[in-house]
């Protein structure tokens, strides 16, 4: 490579010292940050969309117990409730998710107590609907400590019909 004089002085880098790149990491720096916090958004939506697959799936095991014949499967002094949202919250602390963090609430889906909180074990309810939701903050899940989804939850909820056995006598 030929040395190119400078102010008399020989030099390998002659735009180093005369100021035309000044400023030009900047300018990279303008143009590849916007990219790189894409790519954190798009990590941390995936992270939220995983965890709201996670909860469903949750959801929807649960859903599975609470509308079968359950008797044989909750042990004495569980309750039926009790029984559900603790596998509930067993199949998120197997999946990674902070069950401690969780919320998990049985109710009513029709009639007048819709909303109420719904008793699997009362005889009352059989055949009827009720609705399993499971929540959890968002800040639970993420994987960075931004504030871009801060305050949120992630929220699944399906609805089921009690079920039982055919063979009971009721």
């Amino acid at each position: 490579m030929r040395s190119a004089t400078v102010n008399g002085k020989n030099s390998q880098r002659p735009w180093a010292r005369n100021g035309r790149r000044r400023g030009a990491a900047m300018v990279e720096f303008a143009f590849i940050m916007p990219v790189f916090l894409t790519l954190l958004g798009v990590l941390e939506i995936g992270k939220a969309l995983e965890a709201s697959n996670l909860l469903s799936s949750a959801v929807r095991e649960g859903g599975r117990l609470a509308a079968m014949d359950w008797q044989e499967v909750v042990s004495d002094g569980t309750t039926p409730n009790q029984k559900v949202i603790d596998d509930i919250k067993n199949f998120l602390a197997a999946s990674k998710i902070p069950a401690d963090q969780a919320s998990v609430t049985i109710t009513s889906a029709e009639g007048s107590d819709e909303g109420q909180t719904f008793d699997l074990a009362d005889p009352a309810n059989k055949l009827r609907l009720f609705r399993i939701t499971a929540s959890i903050p968002f800040s639970a899940v993420s994987t960075f400590p931004s504030n871009f989804m801060n305050g949120q939850t992630i929220t699944a909820s399906l609805v089921f019909r009690t079920g039982g056995s055919l063979t009971s006598g009721s």
